[in-house]
């Protein structure tokens, strides 16, 4: 596989995402579910936005490990919140989301959406993600 960044501008670095991702010859695609912040057990959090966008990324982390991806795999996210301004206000959590792609060394291209609601009371932000190797 082989993957291309394509970003016209540099102005979404800093949100740690690419405008667009070109994958060649992929072998396999995975495409993940959107996560909450749902423990093991079947119980969602009732943690405030940072607590529960850690917890989405763990458990992204284990749906893409389980099926025998990498991280660095991933090559598109869509992230859902029902509170942007907890997300990305000057007290919000957005670095938690850019540590963990740097960390990772994703490279993907994302979007990020508003919603009314997710599946249960009390859940602030959901993950999409879908991996190629």
């Amino acid at each position: 596989m082989e993957k291309r960044i394509s970003n016209p501008w540099q102005w979404q670095a800093t949100s740690a995402y690419n405008q667009a991702v070109e994958v060649r010859q992929p072998s396999a695609t995975l495409y993940c579910a959107g996560q909450a912040a749902i423990d093991a057990n079947g119980i969602p959090s009732t943690g405030d936005m940072r607590a529960q966008l850690q917890q989405v990324l763990r458990n992204v982390e284990q749906v893409v490990t389980t099926a025998g991806y990498h991280l660095r795999d991933i090559v598109h996210i869509r992230l859902y919140t029902t509170d942007t301004a907890a997300l990305f206000g000057p007290e919000g959590c957005f670095d938690v989301f850019t540590n963990w792609v740097t960390q990772h060394a994703i490279q993907a291209a994302a979007t990020m959406v508003e919603i009314n609601f997710l599946a249960y009371e009390g859940l602030k932000v959901e993950m999409e993600a879908i991996a190629v190797r």
